[in-house]
C-alpha cells in the first residue's frame, strides 16, 4: 500500500468500502436467519445507555434519504473509521469495528481507542471487546449480519447507494450526510449522538475536544494565519501527486487551528465533491503555501521529495516548510480525526506544524 492514506489516485478509502458483492449479502441473509449474536453478549447491554430512551423513535437524514431508529440501540456495529471512536468516546462499546488496517497497531486498533476501550472494561483481548472485520476487501456484510446489530453506523464514509442497501437489510443504517468522507468529525459525533439517544452527551464531547485543540494550539503562535496546502507527494511515481480539498478533513482541522488554506487549493475546492485531486508533477511549482505536508513511508522518502527535481519544486519544500510524516497512526489521527484521536494526536503534531512555520521565510 502506498505511503498516503486515502489518496485520490490510489482512492484507498473507496477500495476499502467497495462493495463486496452479491455473494456476501446472500451470506449475510442466511446468517441474519440462522446466526446468533456475536461474543459481545454483556458488552451491548452494559454500553448503552437507558436514561435517554424516550427521545426514541429518532429520524436521520442523509445522502442516501432518511433513517429510522425506533428505540435506543443496544447492540452497534460500525464501518469506516471515526464512527467507532464516537460511540466509544460517548460510553458505548460496539459489538463490531472494522480493524485498523492502515495507521493501526498489532491489535488492529489504535492507540487512543484502546486507552479508551480498557477505561470501559472491554479492551481488545477481553471478552467485552468489541468483534474486529476487515475491510480490506470491501464492507464485510457477512462478519457485521453475523452480530445482528441494531444500528450500523456510518456517519463517516464513503458509502455507495449499493452498499447502503445491503446494509440496510441487516439493520438500520445511519450513512454520512453528504459527501463521501467530507464529514467533519464535529457532524460525525452530532449524528451519532443522536442515534445512540445521546445528544447532551455529543454536544459536549465537541465542545469539550474544540477547547482542547484551540487551548493546545495556543501554545504555538507562529502557526495562526499560515497558508498550507496537505498534499501528497512520491517520488516513485508521480502521477500520484495531488492536493486535498476543503472538503477533507486534514484541512478542515488546520483552518480550525487558525491556518489558511492557501488560495491555490481553495480554487481547486472550488465546486469539487472529492477529498482529493490530481495536480501535475510539471506544475508543483504552482503550488504556493507556506507550509506544505504530506504523509510519507519514511525519512529517504522525505529526503526523496525534497531532491527530486520536480518535487523539489513545491515552494514550502524548497523553503524547508515542509512536514513530511512517517507516523501512520499520526496521520491517521488527523485525517480521520475523531475526539479520540485529535487529543491524542495534538502533542506530536503541533509541533511539526510548529517547526515548519519557524522556516517560513
Amino acid at each position: 500500500m502506498a505511503s498516503s492514506l486515502f489518496t485520490g489516485t490510489s482512492t484507498t478509502r473507496r477500495t476499502l468500502l467497495r462493495s463486496a458483492g452479491a455473494s456476501a449479502i446472500l451470506a449475510a441473509a442466511v446468517t441474519l436467519s440462522a446466526c446468533s449474536t456475536g461474543p459481545a453478549t454483556s458488552t451491548s447491554d452494559a454500553s448503552a445507555p437507558t436514561s435517554s430512551s424516550a427521545q426514541f423513535p429518532v429520524t436521520i437524514d442523509h445522502v442516501f434519504g432518511k433513517t429510522t431508529i425506533e428505540k435506543q440501540p443496544t447492540r452497534v456495529a460500525t464501518v469506516s473509521w471515526v464512527n467507532d471512536d464516537v460511540a466509544i468516546a460517548l460510553g458505548v462499546v460496539p459489538v463490531g469495528v472494522p480493524k485498523n488496517e492502515w495507521g493501526g497497531n498489532d491489535k488492529g486498533s489504535t492507540p487512543w481507542k484502546d486507552a479508551a476501550l480498557e477505561e470501559l472494561g472491554a479492551g481488545f483481548g477481553t471478552d467485552k471487546a468489541p468483534v474486529q472485520y476487515s475491510e480490506a476487501d470491501g464492507i464485510n456484510f457477512t462478519e457485521i449480519a453475523k452480530l445482528t446489530p441494531d444500528v450500523i453506523l456510518a456517519a463517516y464514509s464513503g458509502l455507495t447507494e449499493e452498499d447502503y442497501k445491503k446494509l440496510s437489510e441487516i439493520a438500520p443504517v445511519v450513512a454520512h450526510p453528504e459527501l463521501a468522507y467530507g464529514t467533519s468529525w464535529q457532524d460525525a459525533t452530532t449524528i451519532v449522538g443522536k442515534a445512540l439517544g445521546k445528544d447532551a452527551e455529543a454536544a459536549k464531547l465537541v465542545s469539550d475536544t474544540e477547547a482542547t485543540v484551540k487551548e493546545e494550539a495556543a501554545k504555538y503562535p507562529q502557526i495562526k494565519d499560515k497558508t498550507f496546502i496537505y498534499g501528497y507527494a512520491l517520488p516513485s511515481d508521480r502521477t500520484q501527486t495531488g492536493i486535498y480539498t476543503a472538503n477533507d478533513n486534514r484541512p478542515k482541522f488546520l483552518s480550525s487551528i487558525g491556518m489558511k488554506l492557501a488560495p491555490v487549493a481553495e480554487q481547486a475546492s472550488a465546486g469539487s465533491k472529492e477529498f482529493f485531486v490530481p495536480w501535475s508533477a510539471e506544475k508543483v511549482n504552482e503550488l504556493d503555501s507556506d507550509i506544505f505536508l504530506s504523509s510519507v513511508e519514511d525519512a529517504s522518502e522525505a529526503d526523496a521529495i525534497k531532491n527530486d527535481p520536480l518535487l523539489g519544486q513545491i515552494p514550502a519544500v524548497k523553503s524547508g516548510a515542509f512536514v513530511a510524516d512517517a507516523n501512520k497512526s499520526l496521520v491517521l489521527a488527523i485525517s480521520a480525526s475523531s475526539p479520540l484521536s485529535l487529543p491524542w494526536a495534538l502533542d506530536t503534531f503541533l509541533p511539526e506544524l510548529a517547526t515548519a512555520a519557524d522556516a517560513v521565510k
